[in-house]
């Protein structure tokens, strides 16, 4: 596994400018809205609600508007009802693609999502197509730079990471969602900084592509990310660096 082939690391690379136009910021909310009407707005007795304030706090998110989210979706507030929503289809190559939406139009949404995989070369599936592919994993990226090996290795499996693995530039922590929050405060608490930490879905295998088609993959999954009622995407699409840095 090579840190550059998950959307997730491309996405962070992406996220400043994102950050810039506010989609962080919108997705964020929604997540803490939705975590919160259904499973309340105790944060210590609500995981998904602390992950997802977690993931606010790390993108510098105002208190204020946390507080509003939550708000919105314990009833305190007056809010948007969200529904989720999972697609599953193929892009280019016949890479697998997973989708999470939270919309408050499912019939606008799935149009939406429709119409991208069709423009770029891919097309939905039935449900079940390709999610059996994906295992919901806890996933941190850590710069080789900022950090000795050993040291990692150390802080991340005592605290219960399943693995940690390289490329060229990083490191990956991947645990068991359930563990997430051990080794996140871990690597913290070893002044170990990260790039990147969310609870996500890693492809156990992942397919190749090169020129054109990687080019083509990476702009339906652009686009798919940009869609306001796209939450998340995943792929096992192993989409080339310097095809990543040409299109970023």
């Amino acid at each position: 596994m090579s840190g550059h082939s998950k959307w997730s690391t491309i996405r962070h690379k992406k996220g400043a400018a994102d950050a810039k136009r506010g989609k962080i910021f919108t997705k964020l909310i929604k997540e803490i809205t939705v975590a919160a009407r259904m499973g309340g707005g105790d944060i210590n007795a609500n995981p998904r609600l602390r992950t997802a304030v977690a993931a606010a706090k790390a993108e510098n998110m105002p208190k204020d508007n946390i507080e509003r989210a939550i708000k919105k979706g314990t009833g305190e507030l007056e809010g948007v009802n969200y529904e989720e929503s999972v697609y599953e289809g193929y892009g280019p190559g016949g890479a697998a693609v997973l989708v999470e939406s939270l919309t408050d139009n499912k019939n606008r949404a799935v149009s939406e999502i429709r119409h991208i995989f069709s423009k770029n070369g891919g097309n939905l599936g039935e449900t079940g197509c390709v999610s059996w592919m994906f295992k919901k994993k806890g996933y941190f990226v850590v710069e080789k730079s900022a950090v000795d090996e050993e040291k990692l290795m150390e802080a991340a499996l005592e605290a219960g990471a399943e693995d940690v693995r390289e490329d060229e530039s990083n490191f990956e922590v991947i645990t068991d969602p359930e563990d997430f929050e051990a080794v996140k405060e871990a690597l913290e608490a070893a002044k170990i900084p990260f790039e990147d930490a969310e609870v996500t879905k890693i492809p156990e295998t992942f397919a190749s592509m090169e020129g054109k088609q990687a080019e083509q993959m990476y702009r339906l999954m652009e686009m798919l990310d940009d869609c306001e009622d796209v939450q998340k995407v995943y792929t096992n699409a192993d989409i080339p660096e310097d095809v990543v840095e040409a299109m970023g």
